[in-house]
């Protein structure tokens, strides 16, 4: 045994959190409750001045530690929402009037303040920032309402808070969510990325043309193979993502650097910009070299940027290559999973055609002929260097 036995529930409980890390399985979001858990007492009734918070009292330091503890997660990529049964603006003014907040608005990667019900509220995030709710982690001081969550929503996280502040950062880090193997500059940015995404779906749901709309993004996207510079984030991606994942193949970064220093292997990332912001790196494909075509393995991309054109500028690039390289044509593999539904008819709306099946699998082709027409998207190609 690697350690005593009384040791070994927790040995055993870090072997599983960092496994689920590699299976990029980690929680993705904090949904944080207001009063009585980031700060002490209700800001309604008290005001921004009233609430405890910050040094001179245990109970005010005790709520700024934890969210010390809650930043520093943050700053590992995990997202951090408020859901809070409270005026809007009362809600927003701690962060805004309080100089010893830890925790700033700009922290706040979506925020809900209403007299909703939490769970329809945490249904509300989930659909807003695009992930599952078995990503989520739901922090409350109240039990009624950590029971709520834990019976309509059974797929979130909760966690029993005590009545004591000082023990909330040991009840909610014994529990390892946000376990990581690795640590990118998209992570670095990753609240930021989220914050972004929803000024724009802000803005989408109050255009009424799509077209205008994206193409008042300037969107433009730089190509690159599988460099040192972005190698780990290309495996971070591969390894985290489950819905947007045709094959939900997984790979060591060793391999991945393999492949990418491979001629048997085509490795593409694809770069994200536009007026609002950069969305960092956001798809990555592994294809083979097979004959006379390219063999797409792997295929993953953020949900982040979904509905914004980048299928088909994958598709298109595709096409190039396949031509600027002398292939006849571009295979590709669906494996279903329990979480990659929304793939399953990714590649015959790219315009590939059935090729077999093999058990649960579907095989599509793509041939590249003369005849083969671009689709429409409204993104401009940036560097590239494929």
């Amino acid at each position: 045994m690697p350690c005593g036995p009384g040791c070994l529930v927790t040995y055993a409980h870090s072997v599983v959190s960092l496994l689920r890390a590699v299976r990029g399985q980690s929680k993705k979001v904090f949904v944080l409750d207001l009063d009585n858990t980031l700060w002490g007492g209700e800001v309604g009734e008290l005001g921004p001045g009233g609430i405890r918070i910050g040094q001179g009292s245990g109970e005010g330091e005790a709520f700024l530690a934890f969210q010390q503890y809650l930043k520093e997660i943050k700053e590992r990529g995990v997202l951090l929402a408020v859901c809070s049964k409270n005026d809007a603006e009362k809600a927003r003014e701690p962060f805004e009037k309080r100089s010893d907040m830890i925790l700033k608005l700009s922290d706040i990667s979506c925020f809900v303040a209403n007299w909703e019900n939490k769970p329809a509220n945490i249904v509300a995030i989930a659909r807003q920032l695009n992930l599952k709710l078995e990503s989520f982690v739901m922090i409350d001081d109240r039990s009624a309402e950590r029971a709520m969550v834990r019976r309509l929503l059974p797929e979130v996280a909760v966690p029993d808070l005590p009545e004591d502040p000082a023990g909330y950062i040991q009840s909610v880090a014994l529990h390892r969510y946000a376990e990581t193997v690795s640590f990118t500059r998209e992570d670095v940015s990753r609240s930021r990325y989220y914050a972004e995404n929803a000024r724009r779906t802000e803005m989408l749901d109050r255009s009424s043309d799509i077209d205008s709309f994206l193409a008042s993004l300037q969107m433009q996207m730089s190509v690159q193979p599988v460099n040192q510079l972005n190698l780990e984030r290309a495996t971070q991606l591969i390894n985290k993502s489950n819905q947007f994942n045709l094959t939900t193949r997984r790979y060591t970064q060793a391999q991945i650097q393999e492949m990418g220093e491979s001629t048997g292997w085509l490795t593409l990332t694809f770069s994200l910009h536009d007026n609002l912001g950069d969305n960092g790196l956001i798809s990555v494909l592994l294809l083979r070299r097979q004959d006379d075509a390219l063999v797409i393995d792997t295929w993953v991309m953020s949900c982040r940027v979904l509905q914004r054109g980048v299928e088909q500028f994958v598709r298109n690039e595709l096409v190039r290559i396949a031509r600027k390289q002398a292939y006849c044509r571009i295979r590709g593999t669906y494996s279903p999973t329990a979480k990659n539904a929304m793939v399953k008819d990714l590649l015959p709306s790219l315009g590939f055609e059935p090729a077999g099946r093999d058990e649960a699998q579907s095989h599509w082709s793509l041939p590249v002929t003369d005849a083969l027409v671009p689709l429409p998207h409204h993104i401009a190609t940036g560097p590239s260097h494929v």
